[in-house]
């Protein structure tokens, strides 16, 4: 499978992509833990299938400090003891947030509860925020098909600052 389209080649994607990865900035400086940032980012990574985003998001993570036995654990974190309750909550949300189609209430109210029993206000917003930023970002990249594996930590951050 070949990408099909490269957006940061094209004027008008690489445009959009500056200021999608300003708007990753807000979430970057915002008072939730760029862990469960990462962990949230390649939770929902997986159940869209994307392989770009996968790679993006556990590099980063590892560039971070995060282990690999939480890494490898993320897709079955309900069944696994390394995240804390306030990471369960955040891929709770990550998890129904990203499968709007499959729950035709959206994210449950127990789920809701126990973000905001972890999360103050301007993290439940940055958790929010995420859920949107990385749904749109492996939206953009399966469409064109964008291959994981090449994936450098920190490769955008000179172009998009």
């Amino acid at each position: 499978m070949d990408t099909r389209f490269n957006l940061f080649e094209n004027e008008i994607g690489a445009k959009f992509a500056k200021r999608f990865a300003n708007a990753g900035l807000v979430l970057q400086q915002s008072p939730l833990p760029h862990s469960t940032q990462e962990l949230m980012s390649l939770r929902a990574s997986q159940i869209n299938g994307c392989g770009w985003c996968i790679d993006m998001h556990t590099k980063e993570a590892t560039a971070a400090g995060e282990t690999a036995d939480r890494l490898h654990l993320v897709a079955a974190w309900r069944e696994s003891s390394v995240f804390t309750e306030a990471e369960r909550a955040a891929l709770a949300l990550a998890e129904e947030g990203t499968r709007l189609a499959d729950a035709h209430q959206g994210v449950s109210d127990e789920t809701w509860a126990e973000v905001r029993k972890h999360y103050d206000d301007d993290q439940v917003a940055a958790l929010v925020i995420m859920v949107a930023l990385i749904n749109a970002a492996n939206r953009l990249a399966v469409i064109v098909r964008l291959q994981g594996g090449s994936y450098e930590p920190g490769m955008f951050a000179a172009a998009f600052n």
